[in-house]
């Protein structure tokens, strides 16, 4: 029974590094098992553990039949930081992710694979958010777009005009990003991360 150590919400919460909604989420879908105490939700570490395994194969460009029912997200920033934390936390929604470095190689991505979102950040070298938007927009009119970063006055008013779904501004907060993952997706949003 030494195998058999099981988490609080609390502890997967912090374990997982997500929200609570992802939490749901997961537990919902059949993602992640877990067993009803009282009010309380108690999970196998070893099943969180054996999940997180398959997530990171599957978001490796693994297994299509799974990837398919998911969202797939396209991130572009050139702080592999940033991109690093939007890639992980919506991974851990379970959304399937994309991450570009830069606007050329987005433009290449989405030119090969069809995304249900783009979130990109606005002030980048070579090729800035705005362009990487009127390329998205010219190739599929309709895909919901989250810019990022800090802006000035004329390239939000601009970027609102290219019809963006969201805007995330830096520092971003974990809720904010599944929020708004959520709402460009016509996803319902829980009224924390709103």
């Amino acid at each position: 029974m030494t195998d058999d150590h099981f988490l609080t919400t609390e502890e997967v919460l912090d374990y997982l590094q997500v929200s609570l909604r992802t939490v749901y989420r997961l537990i919902k879908v059949g993602k992640i098992p877990a067993v009803r105490v009282g009010r309380q939700w108690r999970f196998r570490k070893r099943d969180i553990d054996a999940w997180l395994d398959s997530s990171r194969q599957t978001g490796r460009g693994g297994d299509e039949d799974r990837a398919g029912d998911r969202p797939r997200i396209l991130v572009v920033d050139d702080e592999q930081a940033v991109r690093d934390l939007l890639a992980k936390t919506l991974t851990m929604a379970d959304d399937d992710v994309d991450a570009a470095p830069d606007g050329a190689t987005a433009i290449d991505r989405m030119r090969a694979v069809e995304y249900d979102l783009l979130i990109t950040d606005l002030k980048m070298p070579g090729m800035d958010g705005l362009s990487v938007i009127r390329e998205a927009r010219r190739a599929t009119p309709d895909l919901p777009i989250i810019i990022t970063g800090y802006s000035t006055e004329a390239s939000a008013i601009e970027a609102i005009n290219l019809g963006v779904a969201g805007y995330l501004t830096k520092p971003f907060r974990l809720p904010r990003i599944l929020g708004a993952a959520a709402r460009a997706l016509g996803e319902p949003v829980p009224a924390a991360e709103a």
